[in-house]
């Protein structure tokens, strides 16, 4: 039952993964780009995480049990740090002057 628990983690982790790139791929300016880009990404790697720890506490030992508390660590932080680093950039970029996107009337003809 772990086994189908981890699997199903794992596939919605990469399948988040895959939206990330093809939103970066697909949207038309850097802001919607990186918020794409930030939401998916921070999804997957704590998806991708969290199947990886459980995976490895599967045999119960105080070691492997060590190594799933530092690997759900990681995802608390990568939880906190990934919006806020994207949150910077974003505020980089409006600083520095890169302007958002916006559907002018030539671009409807």
């Amino acid at each position: 039952m772990m086994t189908v628990i981890v699997a199903a983690l794992l596939f919605a982790g990469v399948f988040f993964f895959a939206i990330g790139v093809i939103g970066v791929l697909r949207f038309p300016d850097f802001y919607s780009r990186l918020h794409g880009a930030g939401k998916c990404d921070t999804l997957a790697s704590i998806l991708i995480l969290v199947a990886m720890a459980l995976y490895n506490i599967s045999d119960f030992s105080m070691g492997s049990l060590l190594v799933s508390l530092k690997m759900l660590a990681i995802a608390a932080f990568v939880f906190v740090a990934s919006p806020t680093a994207t949150h910077a950039i974003t505020e980089a970029a409006l600083v520095v002057g890169v302007e958002p996107w916006s559907r002018k009337k030539e671009d409807t003809a």
